[in-house]
């Protein structure tokens, strides 16, 4: 991972977000439970955040003060987290960002099959915000994303998929009905790029939360998929802000003209 897609931490912006920290046990293992409740998806990073994998909480173990956490689907990868010595777990609940350290991770097993085990954290983030605003895509610049979609066989093929609507938090992408069988709830879609116009290309890692059945008024069917950004980067945000803000002002004074 270069410097450009390492991510930022509010957990280390104690200054900015102090007021958002968890130091109670009691209120700590409440946001833990509910992480483990929901099976909330989330992303541990390690090596100053230039490496991460995927993970979900398997169970909370309050009398062994310690966290379950499933593998990662990459063994290399699995192997370096249980060597590093600083990570941080990200996750979101209702909408909310969830940030907290692990000192380590540890070889563990759970229901019969490998996996992690970790401290419980002294501390938790939880910063809420407010929701994003959604744009809902003009006719013109039509808006696409280029995504590398598995295939079978570890293939990937680049669809370019339309964008229906687009925020700071995600996009609903028109997926054709043949091409909706790789992207089921759930997967994980790295390297997506979007191109906006005057502001250049977002390259993100997409989450596939929805999958919607639509027809349009000329009687095609495909699939809306809303798809949330994972950890995207402060930069790739602001530039997706900024496009959707443009896009509003000149909606309003295309509208303001006809009055």
């Amino acid at each position: 991972m270069d410097k450009e897609h390492v991510p930022e931490f509010e957990l280390e912006k104690t200054d900015a977000y102090g007021k958002y920290m968890l130091t109670g046990r009691v209120e700590i293992l409440f946001v833990l439970r509910a992480l483990h409740k929901h099976q909330s998806l989330a992303t541990v990073y390690f090596d100053h955040g230039n490496a991460f994998l995927l993970t979900t909480i398997l169970a909370v173990d309050e009398a062994g003060d310690s966290l379950i956490l499933d593998l990662g689907s990459e063994e290399t990868m699995n192997q370096a987290a249980r060597k590093a010595v600083s990570l941080i777990l990200t996750a979101k609940l209702d909408k909310v960002k969830i940030q907290f350290p692990l000192v380590r991770l540890e070889a563990a097993e759970f229901a019969g099959r490998p996996a992690f085990r970790a401290p419980l954290p002294g501390k938790l983030l939880r910063l809420q915000r407010r929701e994003y605003f959604r744009l809902e895509t003009p006719v013109t610049p039509v808006l696409l994303c280029q995504a590398p979609i598995p295939r079978g066989e570890g293939l990937l093929h680049a669809e370019e998929l339309k964008i229906l609507d687009l925020s700071g938090g995600g996009v609903s992408l028109m997926v054709p009905e043949a091409a909706a069988e790789f992207l089921p709830v759930g997967a994980l879609v790295q390297n997506c790029r979007i191109a906006l116009p005057e502001e250049g290309i977002v390259v993100a890692t997409l989450c596939v939360r929805s999958a919607v059945p639509v027809s349009n008024r000329s009687g095609h069917h495909f699939i809306r998929a809303g798809c949330e950004f994972i950890d995207l980067p402060g930069q790739r945000l602001t530039m997706i802000q900024r496009f959707i803000t443009r896009i509003e002002r000149e909606r309003k004074a295309r509208l303001a003209g006809l009055e």
